[in-house]
This record gives C-alpha cells, structure tokens and sequence, in this order.
C-alpha cells in the first residue's frame, strides 16, 4: 500500500491526466471497512488512484493489513497474482486527513448505516470540495435526498451501491436521489463500466432492489431456525440444492454481518412498517452476544482465521 508522502505529489500530477471517458482519475473512499476495502480494491485494480481514509491511523493500519490478508487468501486460491496485488495496492494510499480527499473527482462514502454520521461527512466534505466534485454514498437502505439536501449540490450527489465482496460481484445499484441530474447518472454508469461493474438503474426507495428483496429472504431463514423447524444446515442446503443458490441464507447473512443485517432491517421496518422487516428475535440475540458472523469467527456457523467454515 502506498505511503501517505506520496498521495498528494501523485494526485497534484493526475490533475493533468483525466481520463478522456469520465474524467475521473482519482477516487476517495471515506471508510475502510470491509465494503470500503472491496471498493478500493476493485477501483484501483483498474488502474485508478485510490485514497483510503479512516479515522485515526490504528483503524487505518488494521484495515490495510486485513485487505492484504484478504488478498493473500485469493493468491492462495490461485484467483490472483502476486504482481496483481502489488499493482493494486500501489494505488491504495492510505490517510487520515480529510483534505486528501479534496484532490479527488469523487468521494465515495462507505461508513456504517448510521444516517448521522453520514450526513456529517457530507456536510463536511460539501465545504472542503470543488464545488464539481461528484459526491456517493454506498448506503443500502438510507435516504439519498435526505443526504444531499445536507450539499450545496443535490444534483451530484448519488448512489452506488455495492454488494459484498465488491471485488467479485459484478452489479452495483446506480442509485438516483430526487435531484440526481442525468449528466452525474452519466458520468457515474461509464465510471461503473470502466471498473467492470454492470449498472443496474434504481429510483430511489428503502432498500432499492437487493437490499428489500433479499432482506425477507433472510428474516424468514432466521425464524425457520428460531421455530426448529430444520436446523441452520439443513435451511441452507434445501435453499441451495433447491433454488440453486450459491450459499444459502444463513450463510449468506453470516457473510454479509449479522450486525449490517439488523441495521438494514431495523431501517426498512421503521421507514415501511412491514412485518416482514421486522428483525427476527434470533438476530437481536445473536448480535447483542456478539455472534456476528464470518469476521467474528462465529454467527450461524463457526469460521476459523482465514474466514473458512469449520461448522
């Protein structure tokens, strides 16, 4: 991963150098978390300048040395390259200055769902940057006009949002705010292009496409195990061998965090009502005893250090 001395020379020179598709050259993504690893990860594999920004430089430190691991698990799967890795993280460069950013053509928010907090780096940011940069958030159940109204630039302010792990799954929700102008909707589907993504264009609602279908999915996996009616193996395996899914849901919730799978749920209950987003009492228990799936070695099944299944 490259060092913080270099982010500014290299982006100072970028300047010059657009690219003649989009205009984008370099991208900062506000969070490194697990999707924001995915998103710069695949980013930079494009050949893009990325900026990783976290919050202090212990957060930073411990997400790049977990988004190495992970890439040194698809080295060991044979999925990628030494030299990949290295041209990849090459154009990662970490930071935990906000002013960074403000050298990038887009920001791309990947905080937690806490609506708060993302309205804050909004605001933040909408007084650092060109006022032409475009602004994203990868939120999968929050308002997108809720957080442009925070801008002075409703209109460039838009959704992208990727599903876990980014790298790997080829969509991503082009997501359009109230006042989201079709030229932002433009730039942003030939930038998705250019990363290797297919677009799917979404208005904007609670959960979009992905997130509001898949999440009922879950909550009834959950209650089918809570009841007893199979047990967490026998659900997943009838659902895979049955639909023909790649993982079951059970798993599926375990990749995604169960901590993530609450929050979207609490959010689409509060903002439809509906009682299939209620969360099932399971999850609630499960999260609260700190059972959160593959990145705490146990929720529906147990994993061990490289995030395999043991159980």
């Amino acid at each position: 991963m490259a060092t913080n001395i270099k982010i500014e020379d290299i982006l100072n020179d970028l300047k010059l150098e657009k690219n003649d598709q989009d205009g984008i050259n370099a991208v900062a993504v506000i969070g490194f978390g697990v999707m924001g690893q995915g998103i710069a990860q695949t980013i930079a594999s494009h050949g893009i300048e990325v900026v990783a920004i976290e919050k202090n430089q212990k957060q930073l430190d411990t997400m790049t040395n977990l988004l190495k691991e992970s890439m040194d698990r698809e080295i060991q799967r044979w999925t990628m390259t030494k030299s990949e890795k290295n041209s990849t993280l090459s154009r990662i460069h970490g930071s935990v200055d906000f002013k960074t950013a403000t050298q990038c053509n887009i920001i791309i928010e990947a905080v937690d769902e806490n609506f708060e907090l993302k309205k804050k780096i909004f605001s933040e940011f909408d007084t650092l940057c060109d006022p032409e940069t475009i602004f994203i958030s990868n939120t999968s159940t929050l308002s997108l006009s809720k957080l442009a109204a925070v801008t002075k630039r409703p209109d460039k302010v838009i959704g992208m949002h990727f599903l876990n792990p980014v790298p790997k799954v080829p969509l991503v929700e082009l997501v359009r705010g109230l006042k989201t102008s079709d030229k932002t909707f433009e730039i942003m589907r030939t930038f998705a292009e250019r990363i290797g993504k297919t677009v799917v264009e979404v208005f904007e609602y609670p959960g979009f496409v992905t997130t509001r279908i898949i999440v009922p999915l879950l909550n009834e996996a959950m209650h089918a195990l809570m009841e007893g009616v199979a047990t967490a193996d026998g659900i997943d395996t009838a659902m895979k061998l049955g639909y023909n899914f790649q993982y079951g849901p059970l798993e599926l919730a375990d990749m995604m965090g169960l901590d993530e799978v609450l929050a979207w749920m609490e959010s689409l209950f509060h903002e439809l009502g509906e009682a299939k987003y209620r969360p099932c009492p399971l999850l609630r228990r499960m999260v609260r005893e700190g059972k959160l799936g593959r990145k705490s070695g146990e929720g529906f099944f147990k994993y061990n250090d490289q995030a395999k299944r043991t159980s």
